[in-house]
């Protein structure tokens, strides 16, 4: 009988580590990635792999981490461009004064579209391939996101005021049905209504989201609880905490993506638990500006899932996943005085599968595993920074730079090969930056 011919696929990845993330904790040694179509066919050792694939492309890893793409679950990319107009001030300061007067003079759809590609070139060479956005021009947005191959799901903005995006709340809700309708069955971009806080968002315009969030199926991607001032000015408003009202409203459900929630009880954090909602936190952004601090290692205690994002780079200044997993895990043990609390293990979980289930990706995306979408990242180890090698996950969380990661791909494709973007022009991109940042700086 004559032995069983190598199966044909488009790509092997061997790596000297694989960290698939789920299970949890588990590190494999020596292990291969096998990819056809953008899927993830097989997770087995090098050895097997080499005699049961037959690959149009192989690519050897020896002093690598192959990691699952990383996912910023709460982003505002267009404002990459904005990076350090405004920095040293407090939420409200920065936000009333200074952002929104910035954005009202340059925003449009080359801004939006430019900030973007921008965005997606850091995200990329930091090891991201998937992003939760929240800014205007979502139509803009993803266009953009699918010409680069960039994962996403991008948000369709609510506010209750005039912006270049739209003038009132009727069309708010027409043009993010419009776009909500030219993305259905796109394999990359997805959508999720996006209005901004509690305290910009009228009772009328949640009840109709949350009526669509309903019979569309998706999420509600929210800045809530960031601030305490904001806390006390509804309390003073309506008597109740912004929880509380959205509480009432019912918008407290598993679709909810509840982002910061620096000022919380007790009590709403079992309510997120119960509910299943998810919350992002943003640790670097809330701490620049002053913020406040998200319980976090309670949240992971209560069961809640909590995903990782950078917010924007207006208020961070970058895109920097590798920074904010360090960040977010090292503020969880201070606030909690607990040294053991929100370990190397549960940040790249809550860095890659908590930030998929959140934007309801993880049965695509956010772990090695057989059957899900190829997105991932090979982290270079080898150098001396890293050295020497005890643990794996650990090393990933609490040492390791994002000028480390060598490699990306999303759905099987390449975009990145040995620290060169394969399909975005970096000079160009520089170029317009450049140009937005004269207009900005003369605006």
């Amino acid at each position: 009988m004559s032995p069983t011919a190598p199966q044909a696929v488009d790509l092997v990845i061997e790596a000297r580590w694989v960290v698939p993330v789920e299970p949890h904790a588990v590190v494999l040694e020596q292990h291969a990635v096998a990819i056809q179509a953008g899927r993830i066919v097989a997770l087995l050792p090098i050895a097997r792999a080499r005699t049961a694939y037959a690959p149009r492309e192989r690519v050897e890893l020896p002093g690598h981490a192959l990691i699952p793409g990383l996912i910023n679950a709460h982003a505002h990319n267009p404002m990459t461009l904005l990076r350090g107009l405004a920095d040293d001030l407090p939420l409200m300061v920065w936000l009333q004064q200074h952002i929104w007067p910035a954005e009202a003079k340059v925003m449009g759809p080359e801004f939006v579209r430019d900030g973007a590609e921008l965005a997606v070139a850091e995200m990329l060479r930091g090891g991201t391939t998937c992003t939760n956005e929240n800014y205007f021009f979502p139509d803009v947005l993803g266009a953009t996101y699918r010409k680069l191959g960039f994962r996403a799901v991008v948000g369709l903005p609510v506010i209750e005021f005039p912006t270049a995006w739209a003038k009132t709340q009727d069309e708010y809700f027409e043009r993010a049905g419009e776009v909500h309708d030219s993305f259905i069955g796109d394999p990359l971009i997805g959508t999720a209504f996006a209005p901004h806080a509690p305290y910009t968002v009228s009772d009328e315009s949640f009840a109709r989201i949350r009526v669509l969030s309903d019979q569309l199926d998706i999420p509600v991607h929210l800045h809530t609880h960031e601030t305490a001032q904001e806390i006390d000015e509804e309390k003073r408003k309506s008597g109740l905490r912004p929880f509380q009202r959205l509480q009432k409203l019912g918008l407290v459900n598993d679709r909810l993506i509840a982002v910061h929630m620096t000022h919380v009880t007790d009590g709403e954090i079992a309510a997120c638990a119960e509910a299943g909602v998810s919350v992002v936190h943003c640790p670097e952004s809330n701490l620049k500006l002053a913020s406040g601090f998200c319980p976090a290692e309670k949240f992971r205690r209560a069961g809640v899932n909590l995903a990782i994002g950078t917010d924007g780079c207006a208020s961070n200044n970058d895109l920097d996943m590798f920074g904010e997993m360090r960040t977010a895990a090292q503020l969880a043990k201070a606030v909690a005085q607990d040294a053991a609390a929100f370990d190397a293990a549960y940040a790249l979980r809550a860095a890659t599968l908590h930030g998929a289930r959140a934007m309801g990706l993880d049965a695509q995306v956010g772990s090695i595993e057989t059957g899900k979408q190829a997105d991932l990242a090979a982290v270079r180890l080898g150098d001396l920074e890293s050295q020497p090698l005890f643990h794996i996950v650990s090393q990933l969380v609490y040492a390791t730079g994002r000028h480390q990661v060598s490699d990306v791909w999303i759905a099987g494709r390449r975009q990145l090969a040995d620290r060169v973007l394969t399909g975005i022009d970096t000079d160009a991109v520089l170029a317009r930056t450049r140009a937005w940042r004269e207009r900005i700086a003369s605006a």
